[in-house]
C-alpha cells in the first residue's frame, strides 16, 4: 500500500512547458504516473507530450478530475500558483519551487488548512510510492515497491539512504520529501500517522538535520503514538551555531536545533540515529527483525 499517491491519481503540472516543468514531467510520465493536465497561462489548448496545456488550474481540474498538483514554476510566480492550486478543488499540492518567501508561506499554510488541501513543501523534491507513481524530481531507478516509508526535510540525502535501503532489498511504501524550509505544509507530525495507519508499511525512517524542534516533536509523537519501528540519521553533526548550512530552515539559534538535541530526543522514543547515512539499511533490517524484501 502507499499514503497520498498511487496508481489512480491523476497528476497536473503547473508550469509544464517551462524549462523544469517539461523535464520533470517527461520523467514522471516515464515512470508511469498519470499526468492528465498541464498548466501554463497564455497556452491554453496547446498539447505537450499528448498532455492538454491549460490556462488555469481550475479549468484543469474541472475537464480533466485531476487531483493531485505539483508546482513546477519560477519563485516569482510560486506564491499566487499555490493559492491557485489550493484552490482549485485538488486533494494534495505539492510545491517543488525553492525561494518562497516564508512570509507568503504563512498565508500559503493557512489557506491549504482551511480549504483541507494536504501540502507538500515548498522547497521539496515532492513524493513517491514506488511502481504506482512519483509527484516529484526523486530518481525512480533507485526506489524499490515495499514496506518500508521514509520522511525526509533533505532532498539528495534521501535519495542516498532510498539507495542504501535498495540495495539491501528494503523497499519503501512512500518516500516524501517535506522540504527544509522554516515553514512547510506537512511536517512529520502530519506524516507520521498516516504511515502508523498504513497497514502495509511495517517501519519507518526519519530523516532530519539541524534547525528547530520538528525532529524533537517528532520523537514525543514517536513515544506515545506511533508503535512501528522507527530508525533515524540527523545531518549536521559538525555545523556551527549561528551559521546557516543549506536549507533556510537548517540553523542552529537560541541554543536549541542542534544535533545533539534531536539525537537525545530520538533516543528518548527509542529510535536508534544512525551514524552516517549507509547505516540505516542495518538499522531497520535489526528494527524489523526480518529482511523485509
Amino acid at each position: 500500500m502507499s499514503i497520498l499517491i498511487d496508481r489512480e491519481s491523476r497528476v497536473v503540472v503547473q508550469g509544464i512547458t517551462g524549462r523544469d516543468g517539461s523535464f520533470h514531467t517527461r520523467g514522471m510520465l516515464e515512470y508511469g504516473t498519470r499526468v492528465v493536465a498541464g498548466v501554463t497561462p497564455g497556452k491554453g489548448g496547446q498539447k505537450f507530450d499528448d498532455v492538454p496545456v491549460f490556462d488555469t488550474v481550475g479549468e484543469a481540474v474541472e475537464e480533466t478530475k485531476a487531483d493531485v498538483s505539483i508546482i513546477l514554476v519560477p519563485p516569482r510566480f510560486a506564491t499566487d500558483a499555490l493559492y491557485e492550486a489550493i484552490e482549485s478543488g485538488v486533494a494534495l499540492v505539492v510545491c517543488i519551487t525553492e525561494g518562497v518567501p516564508a512570509l507568503d508561506m504563512v498565508g500559503v499554510y493557512a489557506a491549504a488548512h482551511m480549504n483541507g488541501v494536504r501540502l507538500i513543501g515548498p522547497n521539496c523534491p515532492g513524493l513517491i510510492s514506488p511502481g504506482k507513481a512519483k509527484v516529484g524530481i526523486l530518481p525512480g531507478s533507485i526506489h524499490k515497491p515495499g514496506n518500508v516509508g521514509v520522511i525526509s526535510r533533505s532532498g539528495t540525502l534521501t535519495y542516498e539512504i532510498v539507495a542504501n535501503l535498495t540495495a539491501k532489498g528494503i523497499g519503501q511504501s512512500t518516500c516524501i520529501g517535506i522540504g527544509g524550509d522554516p515553514i512547510v505544509g506537512s511536517s512529520y507530525l502530519d506524516l507520521l500517522p498516516l504511515f502508523q495507519a498504513d497497514p502495509e508499511t511495517a517501519g519507518i525512517v526519519l530523516i532530519g538535520e539541524i534547525g528547530g524542534t520538528d525532529e524533537e516533536e517528532a520523537a514525543e509523537m514517536i513515544l506515545s503514538e506511533i508503535d512501528k519501528p522507527v530508525v533515524s540519521f540527523i545531518a549536521g553533526r559538525t555545523a556551527p551555531p549561528g551559521k546557516r548550512m543549506g536549507h533556510a530552515g537548517a540553523i542552529i539559534s537560541g541554543g536549541k536545533g542542534t544535533a545533539e538535541d534531536k539525537i537525545a530526543a530520538l533516543g528518548k522514543a527509542n529510535v536508534p540515529v544512525a551514524d552516517i547515512p549507509s547505516q540505516i539499511g542495518d538499522l531497520m533490517e535489526k528494527a524489523l527483525g526480518v529482511n523485509s524484501e
